[in-house]
């Protein structure tokens, strides 16, 4: 789910409504300093990455980059969070066909393997192998 601006208060929300239990949660700030990415000043109270767990479901939250359109409606995606990247690398590469790359599968702090991609059918996924520190 992607937030705009307000992805703290969501995720305060949801772990009330759902009785989820937040597993991670990372802020722009939080991001390791980078000479290719300076984080602006703007971004660093956004949510980059929270996960809050509901039973055997999970739910993942961040904020919009400051500037980026946002539309109701198109701010959900389909997560498939997996303990395989060779399984993670064939779903995205399936995926893909005939579809759009929004983020090539990559390492990322919080996965082995990260991407986002947009199906032939308009549907937004992202695929993630979960980092066995992130159990």
């Amino acid at each position: 789910m992607i937030t705009n601006g307000n992805g703290k208060e969501a995720v305060k929300f949801y772990q009330e409504a759902l009785g989820a239990e937040l597993s991670n949660f990372q802020t722009y700030g939080d991001l390791p300093d980078s000479p290719d990415f300076k984080v602006p000043e703007e971004m660093k109270d956004l949510v980059l990455h929270a996960q809050l767990r509901i039973e055997n479901s999970e739910l993942m939250i961040s904020d919009n980059s400051p500037g980026e359109p946002f539309e109701v409606g198109s701010n959900l995606t389909i997560a498939i969070v997996l303990d395989d990247k060779a399984k993670a690398e064939k779903i995205y590469e399936r995926l893909q066909a005939d579809g759009e790359a929004i983020m090539p599968l990559q390492s990322t702090d919080w996965s082995e393997a990260y991407g986002q991609v947009t199906d032939k059918f308009g549907v937004k996924w992202q695929i993630s192998v979960e980092n066995s520190n992130n159990n």
